[in-house]
């Protein structure tokens, strides 16, 4: 349970989609000058992470690691498909992206008009890709995690744009220098943003150094109390 808590504060804030490895860039910035805009393709995202994520995780761990395939038999058990990584993760993306296009166009028109291209374009958006290799490289070991962090990860990205585009819509209003306006504004407001987000990197994995150092000073201390105990017995029976 600590496991899953800690994955997926850590994918939102410390590693999150935009902040920390400026994925998705392209739409990030294109489709955020608009909250409702900025929801519609936020939760989008957040729909296709956690959907494309376990099945990639599936496809990796019983299809596409070395080995991976010894459930076929002994003698598929050397196989290694790992090359296949990219073009079974892209298709697992396409397959659902076309998915939820479908969807959206049929249940909410003004917002699949709204989205325009940037939606059919979640199929290359490196952030979907991002998350899928992610998980890959960080060996997470079972289908819940994996899971769990396609919706951290999707979460952390909706935030991501959901910010910007509520600062965006107020900034319109304000005295900003005419060399920054526009995408200007919009990277230092990101940069901050993402020192913002960083921040949370010291709450989240601070305590852990802070309690092994505590677990070693307790150590020292009962070293050092046995130490003296045994140092007395001596001198007792010297005496």
């Amino acid at each position: 349970m600590i496991e899953h808590i800690e994955l997926f504060f850590k994918s939102i804030f410390i590693d999150n989609m935009v902040f920390a490895v400026f994925l998705g860039m392209c739409s990030y910035l294109a489709v955020s000058k608009k909250v409702a805009t900025a929801v519609g393709l936020g939760a989008a995202v957040i729909f296709v992470l956690a959907i494309t994520v376990p099945i990639n995780w599936l496809l990796d761990q019983y299809l596409l690691q070395p080995g991976a395939l010894k459930w076929l038999g002994e003698e598929y058990a050397t196989y290694d498909l790992s090359f296949l990584s990219f073009i079974m993760f892209i298709a697992t993306i396409a397959t659902m992206v076309q998915l939820v296009e479908i969807v959206v166009e049929k249940f909410s028109p003004s917002l699949y008009n709204s989205l325009g291209i940037f939606l059919p374009l979640i199929a290359v958006n490196c952030a979907i890709l991002g998350g899928s290799l992610f998980m890959q490289s960080r060996e997470i070991e079972t289908l819940s995690l994996a899971f769990n962090y396609g919706i951290s990860s999707g979460i952390g990205w909706f935030l991501a744009i959901l910010a910007i585009a509520a600062i965006r819509e107020k900034i319109r209003y304000s005295n900003v220098p005419a060399p920054l306006r526009g995408l200007g504004i919009t990277f230092i407001i990101t940069g901050l943003m993402g020192i913002g987000f960083l921040s949370f990197g010291g709450m989240l994995t601070g305590g852990e150094e802070e309690n092994a150092e505590t677990k070693e000073q307790a150590a020292e201390v009962k070293m050092i109390s046995e130490e003296d105990k045994e140092l007395a017995n001596n001198t007792k029976t010297i005496k």
